[in-house]
């Protein structure tokens, strides 16, 4: 029998740990473990309830989300964590991404994401919603002459990160690039880098290149 994933989460309305509460347990996979209303203790939380996924806010009374991930991150991290969010601050996502969080998440945008989110990070893949994965590849992008923002769109062969891996390695960013600009890791990359060759059927990166040219992603 597979085993639930187990959640805890922290935040310091009542009302939002219940409504989080209440989705996650609709999926039979996931299993709420426990709740924070402040970060004082959630290192302590998440050892007794043996969490696997921590949702946790950056906005937290005595010692904030931030101070967490930093606490964490001397301890060793007990689990993996989501930051879920009113803040889309680019520097405050790369600051909780580079202190060890494996996900961000903005309020407005969980409840159609969160669930995905769980499943992605359980997995050991990075996870950002659409609206804060697009705010940090157009930072990236926005000063590349290059760039051809008015043709990105998704097609039916890419996803979206596809797509933007694919233009980044065109417009000859280095995998460490990516990864340190995309807030993912050089074997995500990677990853994607395969699955986009295997499904476009080309064997190097000029075949990249060329696919990026015909299709508009980049300017010549």
């Amino acid at each position: 029998m597979k085993e639930k994933i187990r959640i805890h989460l922290a935040d310091d309305h009542q009302v939002l740990i219940e409504g989080l509460a209440n989705l996650l347990c609709t999926v039979k996979d996931f299993e709420v473990v426990g709740h924070s209303l402040d970060g004082t203790t959630i290192y302590e939380d998440v050892l007794k309830t043996k969490a696997d996924i921590l949702l946790l806010d950056i906005s937290m009374p005595d010692k904030d989300g931030i101070k967490v991930l930093k606490e964490f991150g001397h301890k060793k991290f007990p689990c993996k964590v989501i930051i879920l969010s009113s803040y889309d601050d680019l520097k405050i996502i790369k600051l909780v991404m580079k202190l060890g969080a494996k996900g961000y998440l903005t309020k407005k945008c969980a409840g159609e994401n969160i669930i995905e989110a769980i499943n992605a990070v359980h997995l050991d893949e990075e996870y950002f919603d659409n609206y804060i994965r697009e705010k940090i590849f157009a930072s990236f992008t926005k000063n590349n002459p290059k760039f051809n923002k008015k043709s990105f769109t998704e097609n039916q062969l890419l996803t979206s990160r596809e797509l933007e891996v694919i233009t980044l390695i065109s417009l000859e960013y280095s995998g460490k690039e990516i990864s340190e600009q995309l807030f993912i890791t050089l074997n995500t990359v990677e990853t994607h880098r395969k699955n986009i060759m295997k499904k476009l059927k080309i064997k190097n990166v000029i075949g990249l290149v060329k696919y990026a040219l015909k299709n508009n992603l980049i300017n010549p």
